[in-house]
């Protein structure tokens, strides 16, 4: 058995689980979250406890085991707590702006990016180089923090660009003198 599928998921006060076949409904004080997860995988929900079996020790059904309990978990914990990624912007005149729904960032470019936040993801912004997403849908707020991050990603000399608060940069050698 899968360590983690095996784990039952608690369902805190407050948030409703609605389950029909293979369409999940999570409601929570943060908001509503939908997903349809394999109909492989058979998902119980009684009392304030969700479990995950597989049908069979298949290689298939021992992958998805995992995988569906921890979207799930996810699902979970977004609208009941949230998540957030923070972004630092490291280089001389590089910078960031929030407006409402957009993410205005100045990299180093002739011009300045304007990244469109997607529904759902917030953004704000400290000293003008810590950027901080949230949002409830754990995978969404990372694709929206790498797609952030491809603007420039952190160059391996100096350490310039867009990189996540918790990575660190190899940094490369420059060139010897004689």
């Amino acid at each position: 058995m899968s360590r983690i599928g095996k784990a039952p998921i608690e369902v805190p006060a407050g948030v409703e689980i609605k389950l029909d076949k293979s369409d999940l409904v999570v409601k929570g004080p943060k908001g509503v979250l939908k997903r349809t997860l394999n109909p492989k995988m058979i998902v119980k929900y009684e009392g304030n406890v969700i479990t995950v079996e597989r049908p069979s020790d298949d290689n298939e059904h021992r992958s998805l085991h995992g995988l569906t309990r921890t979207l799930i978990n996810n699902m979970v914990l977004g609208v009941t707590k949230g998540f957030e990624r923070v972004l630092e912007i490291n280089g001389v005149g590089y910078k960031a702006e929030a407006k409402g729904e957009i993410l205005l960032l100045n990299m180093g470019y002739s011009h300045p990016v304007n990244f469109e936040l997607p529904k759902g993801i917030s953004a704000t912004v400290e000293k003008q180089t810590v950027v901080k997403l949230a949002g409830i849908d754990k995978e969404l707020l990372g694709q929206v923090a790498a797609n952030v991050r491809a603007v420039r990603k952190p160059e391996p000399y100096k350490g310039k660009g867009i990189k996540y608060a918790e990575e660190t940069i190899l940094r490369k050698e420059g060139k010897k003198g004689k």
